[in-house]
């Protein structure tokens, strides 16, 4: 007869998981997840000092010039969040899938779903940010004045 073995010795024997901030992926997504105006001020931590910067409305080198985007932001929008939904990496590059969330002047909540292609240095810091996302559909088609417009294009354009 066969003696039941003890749950304990049937689970494989894992090491600690480290702190979730220790790695350099989770770092950028807390970064970019709290970001704040004040916690700009660790962009040291994240970026190099010639990182290089793409949006569809950017393109700029450097950690004073990629600063000055994101407080742009907080100046343009109320509320500015991102929300990372997917991460994939290999330690050298990273990508994240997210949402940018913000508040219109009217209130109105608005959303931008979007990617962001990372490469890292030997030192897990970002040299390399290339953000994807449609304008048209993610910002134009929502707004008041251009959005029919912006629709209407859409519509024609596909028929």
């Amino acid at each position: 007869m066969t003696r039941p073995v003890p749950d304990e010795l049937t689970r494989p024997v894992l090491d600690e998981p480290a702190p979730a901030s220790s790695t350099p992926a989770q770092r950028i997504v807390d970064f970019f997840e709290g970001l704040t105006p004040a916690g700009l001020t660790r962009i040291d931590q994240i970026y190099t000092p010639d990182a290089w910067f793409k949006d569809p409305f950017n393109e700029v080198q450097g950690r004073a010039a990629i600063t000055a985007i994101f407080s742009h932001m907080f100046i343009q929008v109320a509320q500015p969040r991102f929300i990372v939904h997917d991460r994939v990496g290999d330690g050298q590059q990273l990508f994240l899938t997210w949402d940018f969330e913000f508040r219109r002047g009217s209130g109105a909540l608005m959303r931008i779903r979007g990617a962001s292609h990372l490469r890292l240095n030997a030192q897990g810091l970002v040299r390399w940010h290339r953000d994807y996302w449609d304008a048209a559909e993610e910002l134009y088609e929502k707004l008041p004045l251009i959005g029919p417009l912006m629709r209407w294009l859409k519509r024609r354009a596909s028929t």
